[in-house]
């Protein structure tokens, strides 16, 4: 009978978190396999040392080639498929014979790990089992004493031998990463996290789980050994990090200095929300919004919530600004765009302020109304246009019909934000009338409300039949220009304003 082929995770290199079952299995098997380089020192053994008895048959499967170059017609890869078809051959010469043989794998034997070569060239003819090991991702995270992930974070496992540029691309994309496969290739990899914006929030860790166990700042390493990874949690890191001194690293200097994020959630869709708002406002330790707009973002566990109403836009700039200065991570989150008509000029208004000049305030764009209700119908914002609000609250009337008049003056689209609400309620009568002194009665008009929500309902009108009751404050109006156009299609009314006007 042939004897049968076990892949033994061994772990990340604690041989105290070898499995009950791995251990048993190295005990009883009759053959040990292992690989190393040419200097002959194998982890994977050193691992799995306790567990052998004496006189069992060892197999030393050497790399003929690691980072050097080689002198192989096929070149590195001609000599490690090479190696590959006589190690498996090798271990199939005991198989045959009726040997069990255990190989080791440092870490889970499908994870990065050479036994897969192994196990494709040999599951086809032999009897083969794998036995799970702990990661050294796991072991990491273990090290770091953080959650890596939570909710419906993702986290994305890279290797560090991807090009810096696809890294940093992989990077801005997830909200936790894992990377891999240091060394040589650790530059490159701190390239990406800086290009990626992630610089800050990555942790190296050095041989995981071993007496030799590291964890640093990614920001305060140069060079690294092969067994080593970078981290980039998703959640915010719920322990001190215990940083590591040596003569090559020095510890980051302490700070209690957190930061404020202003993001925009876009205009009602998740699907609108960036995936660098996501990261954020998976990583914040606060959350900071009117209460409306908070409802949109998923509770996480241990983050808090501080919701308020939508008219205390300067209170919730100071309170964002005053947790970030004890150490938070504020994200303060607004609708649509933050920049427009939202919490980032308020945010930074108070950061104008000498109390709150060091706190690092950040903004992140977000998809306008103004757009997404443009994008519903074609194309109405295709040429010049301007931004207004109706609301007369932070500004007086006075000077709303005259930006009103001037713009329509200067024949421009116009994007109309919070035309109306509950206690103002004439205000798009009265711009209907300022405009209709310069636009033509049959200017098109598109009222896009709830866009991108459960409510939406997106159509188009003339000025002349614009009637003010059909609005409310969820409405955004946007009033064409002379070049403005409209055509009947198969699925409803398209509308797009002309690049260029008629030359004379």
């Amino acid at each position: 009978m042939s004897g049968k082929l076990w892949g033994i995770g061994l772990g990340p290199g604690d041989p105290e978190l070898v499995t009950v079952k791995a251990a048993r299995i190295i005990g009883t098997a009759d053959v040990i396999a292992f690989h190393s380089a040419r200097h002959g020192r194998s982890i994977s053994r050193g691992i799995a040392a306790p567990y052998m008895r004496p006189g069992q048959l060892e197999e030393h499967l050497i790399y003929p080639v690691t980072t050097e170059t080689t002198e192989h017609p096929g070149g590195y890869q001609g000599a490690i498929e090479e190696f590959y078809e006589q190690a498996a051959e090798r271990l199939a010469a005991h198989l045959s014979a009726g040997r069990t043989v255990a190989l080791l794998a440092a870490g889970d034997p499908l994870f990065y790990s050479s036994y897969m070569h192994m196990h494709r060239r040999l599951a086809d003819r032999f009897a083969a089992e794998i036995i799970p090991g702990i990661t050294s991702v796991s072991a990491a995270a273990a090290a770091l004493g953080t959650p890596l992930v939570e909710g419906d974070q993702v986290l994305t496992i890279l290797p560090g031998t991807l090009p810096a540029a696809e890294l940093a691309q992989r990077l801005r994309h997830t909200e936790a990463a894992a990377i891999m496969k240091l060394g040589r290739t650790y530059p490159a990899v701190r390239q990406a996290l800086t290009e990626s914006g992630r610089l800050d929030d990555a942790y190296y860790v050095e041989r995981a789980s071993s007496e030799r166990q590291q964890v640093l700042r990614a920001a305060e390493v140069d060079e690294a050994p092969y067994f080593s990874l970078v981290l980039v949690p998703g959640p915010e890191p719920t322990t001190p990090l215990p940083l590591a001194v040596n003569e090559n690293h020095t510890a980051a200097s302490d700070s209690t200095m957190g930061e404020v994020t202003v993001v925009g959630l876009g205009p009602g869709s998740t699907e609108w929300t960036t995936p660098e708002v996501r990261r954020i406002l998976s990583t914040a330790t606060d959350l900071v919004g009117y209460t409306t707009y908070l409802n949109r973002v998923p509770a996480r566990p241990g983050q808090r919530r501080h919701a308020s109403d939508n008219r205390v836009e300067n209170e919730r700039a100071a309170m964002a600004l005053d947790l970030a200065a004890r150490g938070a991570r504020v994200a303060v989150v607004s609708s649509g765009d933050p920049g427009v008509f939202a919490m980032a000029a308020a945010v930074l208004e108070e950061a104008a302020d000498p109390r709150w000049r060091e706190v690092p305030v950040r903004v992140l764009p977000g998809v306008t109304a103004a757009n997404a209700v443009a994008s519903r119908v074609g194309a109405p914002l295709g040429h010049d246009y301007a931004v207004l609000s109706l609301s007369d609250r932070l500004k007086p009337w006075e000077v709303v019909a005259q930006r009103l008049s001037a713009v329509a003056a200067a024949d421009m689209a116009i994007a109309v934000y919070n035309p109306a609400s509950a206690q103002r309620t004439w205000q798009v009568e009265a711009m209907r009338e300022i405009l209709l002194a310069h636009r033509a009665p049959e200017t098109p008009v598109v009222l896009g409300r709830d866009v991108g929500g459960p409510d939406e309902s997106v159509r188009v009108t003339t000025l002349a039949d614009l009637v003010a009751a059909e609005v409310d404050m969820r409405t955004l109006l946007i009033i064409g220009a002379s070049t403005t156009a409209t055509f009947e299609t198969g699925t409803g009314t398209r509308v797009y304003t002309a690049r260029r006007y008629a030359r004379a």
